[in-house]
């Protein structure tokens, strides 16, 4: 009985799909395609370089030769990174608890709902997820990464090295992951492939 009870709850708890991947490995789009609301990290840190004065302080007083200006450019930040690769520790280390809280926010007002997805490229290295979480890993060639890369704004060929270099758990990443898709099909191709693996996740869990 008690057993049955346990069993029963955890039906019910919110089922957190985290999708992991390479830069411009379609992670994004492959997030939207669940159809559940998406915890996007990078659209959050746009936001907060936007909007948060306080963010913008603290940058400004690690890197004055580079923020100057409210709101904070992310080219400026691109620049920074591209002169000194450490300085992407430095952003990282303001900017990153700000996008916790964020996290936190989120998944409060979402807490009753069956699916929720977290874009987070650096998820694994920051320690933001839990042993249930179902961990999805985008896999994408080479050649179809550096198209999505080149279609960006800002794009430079060095700091595209410099963010992959910082994302180099790759390989440990793919091997935590729970399931493993390939982005090199056409969006209709691929939206079928998410739909399918959606109604996969959900089954294993009712028949858990």
């Amino acid at each position: 009985m008690v057993d049955d009870v346990f069993r029963y709850i955890e039906k019910l708890i919110m089922i957190r799909i985290c999708v992991l991947g390479n830069i411009g490995s379609g992670k994004s789009f492959v997030a939207e395609q669940f159809c559940c609301p998406v915890f996007n990290a990078d659209k959050e840190v746009n936001k907060i370089y936007k909007t948060d004065k306080k963010c913008f302080i603290k940058l400004k007083s690690k890197l004055p030769n580079y923020v100057k200006t409210f709101p904070i450019k992310k080219q400026d930040l691109i620049k920074a990174i591209s002169d000194k690769a450490k300085n992407l520790r430095e952003i990282s280390l303001i900017v990153h608890p700000l996008v916790r809280k964020k996290l936190t926010m989120f998944l409060k007002t979402n807490k009753m709902k069956k699916i929720v997805i977290l874009d987070i490229p650096l998820l694994i290295e920051n320690k933001l997820n839990k042993k249930k979480d179902v961990l999805l890993y985008v896999n994408s060639s080479n050649s179809n990464i550096i198209k999505r890369l080149k279609k960006r704004k800002n794009y430079k060929k060095k700091i595209t090295k410099t963010l992959i270099k910082n994302q180099s758990l790759l390989l440990k990443k793919r091997k935590l992951a729970n399931y493993i898709i390939e982005n090199n099909s056409s969006p209709n191709i691929m939206k079928k492939k998410i739909r399918d693996l959606k109604k996969k996740i959900l089954n294993e869990r009712d028949s858990s």
